[in-house]
């Protein structure tokens, strides 16, 4: 146990209370909030079906708590599959990090011409 108490996360549920009051509009993330880091609040958005509706979620969260676009950070999974992007920023008092996983189209194949190998002729 981290012999922290419930109030010793007070930070980042007043910050999700104050999210929850003021952007009921918005899309709803997988929220975290931790003993680790008891001042963070953790918004993650998840994409599976192609449709970017991750990234979407995350620039509108990214615009309401006023997290300035030049510190977003791109990145991809090691599978090359999986976009993220990534911000923090300061609301109601927490540390919000936003994070959004979405599905990277696999690149469409080129069809390759057919190579000639010449034969080798051994004398």
């Amino acid at each position: 146990m981290s012999g922290l108490s419930l109030a010793g996360l007070s930070a980042p549920l007043t910050a999700l209370s104050a999210a929850a009051s003021r952007f009921p509009h918005l899309p709803a993330p997988t929220v975290s909030i931790s003993t680790i880091f008891p001042e963070a609040l953790a918004l993650t958005f998840h994409d599976d079906d192609y449709s970017a509706a991750s990234l979407a979620a995350f620039e509108a969260w990214r615009e309401a708590l006023d997290i300035d676009p030049a510190t977003v950070v791109h990145s991809v999974q090691a599978d090359g599959r999986t976009g993220v992007l990534g911000a923090h920023g300061a609301f109601a008092g927490a540390v919000v990090e936003l994070v959004a996983y979405a599905t990277v189209p696999a690149p469409k194949s080129e069809p390759t011409a057919p190579v000639s190998i010449p034969a080798c002729r051994t004398h």
